[in-house]
């Protein structure tokens, strides 16, 4: 089997669960790189038998690499084209390229052929997007969606380990009768939900919304396809949900939807309500699956339907899906 050098850029925890996911899914890797900043460069790092060391990212880091996976934030827009230059094809989980019309923007289960296009840089979507793309690809494929609205609740491991310790910190505060201390999100996180991810845009919704409006036309090929954000932060420290209605063109029992979903790749349908059965962060937590439940008809429109997705949001959302496009890459499209 042909080996392929890959470099992982950024090793905090998107970085960690990239190693994670390349490990456990046996990616023919012939040589590991870690790439991160002059601060995170020294620090080694085991991955599988291996002790690698990290490196300082610099332009000339990329010279016989065949994959450079960037983790997220600025480093794409600093070092990706270098990356292009010394041959190696960039799979990007930061927003810097996504909507690129010369970038495609991949979900493996939804728009694989999309790869072949690439002109050395493919990005990864947003985490949100990721998991609801996934389950309205089978659903417009057979009864065409004309407009989705979701709300979304998503973990504080999206916004960083900083994140992750904020709720934890704030949550042994309140329970011991102290008050809580914002530091990374802009009010209490813990016994609390916040409405607000990113910056808001001008026209009252966050880059965040907007992130999830315009990827998943691009994504599904379909401008047709109306969607409306409204992305919540949660106090869970990993895995998204999302409340999702979907208005279709077509009429698609919820019976016939749940046979629909279940046959389709990268879902797992959770929905015995009678039994306390649907979709938990916890339980989806470390999985690769979108998990599906509480699918049932919108009594208020024609040909509504309402689902409840979640997913780890870490893995499917950021690791398990540029994994995915590299193996994509291995399989006669690099």
């Amino acid at each position: 089997m042909k080996q392929y050098n890959v470099a992982i850029v950024g090793t905090g925890a998107v970085g960690q669960a990239l190693m994670d996911v390349l490990s456990e899914r046996r990616f023919p890797i012939g040589k590991l790189k870690l790439l991160a900043t002059s601060r995170s460069a020294g620090k080694q790092v085991k991955f599988n038998n291996e002790i690698l060391t990290i490196e300082e990212t610099k332009p000339d880091s990329f010279q016989g690499v065949d994959i450079a996976l960037f983790a997220g934030g600025s480093a794409s827009k600093e070092f990706a084209q270098d990356a292009v230059k010394a041959g190696a094809i960039v799979i990007d989980n930061s927003n810097n390229f996504r909507m690129d019309p010369s970038v495609p923007l991949v979900v493996p289960e939804v728009n694989p052929e999309d790869v072949k296009w690439h002109n050395g840089i493919i990005a990864n979507p947003n985490c949100s997007t990721i998991q609801m793309a996934v389950v309205l690809k089978p659903l417009h494929d057979a009864a065409g969606i004309s407009r989705v609205v979701v709300s979304t609740y998503q973990a504080v491991s999206g916004a960083g380990a900083e994140a992750i310790e904020e709720l934890r910190e704030q949550s042994r505060d309140i329970l011991a009768g102290k008050e809580a201390n914002p530091q990374v999100f802009p009010h209490q996180i813990a016994f609390n939900v916040i409405p607000h991810l990113d910056v808001f845009l001008e026209n009252d919704y966050t880059k965040e919304e907007m992130k999830m409006v315009n990827e998943t036309k691009k994504i599904l090929g379909d401008d047709t396809v109306a969607v409306t954000a409204t992305t919540v932060r949660a106090p869970v420290v990993n895995g998204h949900s999302e409340a999702i209605n979907v208005q279709l063109k077509n009429e698609l029992l919820p019976d016939d939807a749940r046979k629909l979903l279940a046959k389709s790749p990268g879902i797992l349908v959770i929905d015995t309500p009678k039994n306390n059965e649907y979709p938990l962060p916890v339980a989806a937590n470390g999985r690769d699956e979108v998990f599906v439940g509480r699918i049932r008809r919108d009594e208020t429109v024609e040909f509504g339907l309402n689902l409840w997705v979640v997913a780890d949001n870490l893995r499917k959302g950021a690791a398990t899906n540029a994994v995915q496009i590299a193996e994509l890459l291995t399989k006669g499209m690099l």
